[in-house]
């Protein structure tokens, strides 16, 4: 009978935003706090700690992903063949982490939501604004839509 209230209590709407699934809680709107699950189940839990952590993990999973949509690493000249695998590569690991940081975002954590905005704009900062770009060398992915 308790499991059944737990899943059927998913369902209940009435709770302001706060949704009780097979004993985790589900945020349906922004909250603050450390309490909270990101992206795997039971991290980082209530500790504040790896809560922290937890937020300079998304920071810098950001930050790679606009490394990656602006990095230049194939040589001019290089295989067509193999250049071409090589970035089919760099956009498939580049398309995953921004799911990854779409899926943490989705935890409807503020801190999650401000660490992964901040971590694309310091991202953008260095490797697409003109402000560190070292040369006009077009990157090897295209932008993103």
């Amino acid at each position: 009978m308790v499991h059944e209230l737990e899943t059927t209590s998913a369902w209940n709407t009435t709770s302001g935003g706060l949704h009780v699934h097979r004993n985790s809680l589900l945020h349906m709107s922004f909250y603050w706090g450390h309490k909270s699950q990101i992206l795997f189940s039971g991290w980082p839990g209530s500790n504040a700690g790896m809560y922290a952590l937890a937020l300079m993990f998304v920071f810098v999973l950001a930050m790679i992903v606009e490394w990656l949509s602006y990095c230049s690493i194939i040589k001019p000249g290089a295989n067509k063949v193999a250049a071409g695998f090589f970035q089919t590569g760099m956009h498939t690991v580049r398309a995953g982490l921004s799911y990854m940081v779409m899926l943490a975002v989705m935890s409807f954590n503020g801190g999650v939501f401000l660490a992964a905005i901040f971590g694309h704009a310091v991202g953008f900062l260095i490797f697409g604004s003109r402000a560190f770009k070292k040369s006009d060398k077009k990157p090897d992915l295209p932008p993103r839509k």
